[in-house]
């Protein structure tokens, strides 16, 4: 339940980053039809929120931490030096939310194979 996520994000270098955050495509559609096509719909729909919710915590946490650890005194705008703290802190969490992310999903798809064959899916 992943489609890529390219808006909302801190700055444009980090968005590509998330495109294979949500990438269900190995998974295919399941039969054929106006009632498929519906399903299928949907899906697309809660892909898309699902996305949208994990940008929106990833923000949500990137900025509560790093602004945390780099703006000891906030002020009217940030020094150099906050602002050199707060782009390598983002792209440091950013980079381990991809690590993250790419072993988990690999988990789930593997331990659905493994389901599938035993004849669990």
């Amino acid at each position: 339940m992943r489609p890529s996520l390219h808006h909302h994000l801190p700055h444009s270098s980090t968005s590509s980053n998330f495109a294979h955050i949500y990438d269900m495509s190995d998974y295919g559609s399941y039969g054929s039809g106006s009632m498929d096509a519906k399903k299928q719909q949907v899906m697309d729909q809660v892909r898309s929120e699902l996305a949208l919710a994990n940008a929106q915590e990833l923000i949500n946490k990137i900025n509560e931490k790093c602004f945390a650890r780099c703006v000891p005194k906030p002020g009217s705008s940030l020094d150099s030096g906050e602002q050199a703290c707060v782009s390598k802190c983002m792209d440091r969490y950013m980079e381990a939310w991809n690590i993250v992310s790419r072993t988990y999903i690999a988990r789930v798809q593997r331990e659905s194979q493994n389901m599938a064959g035993a004849g669990g899916f």
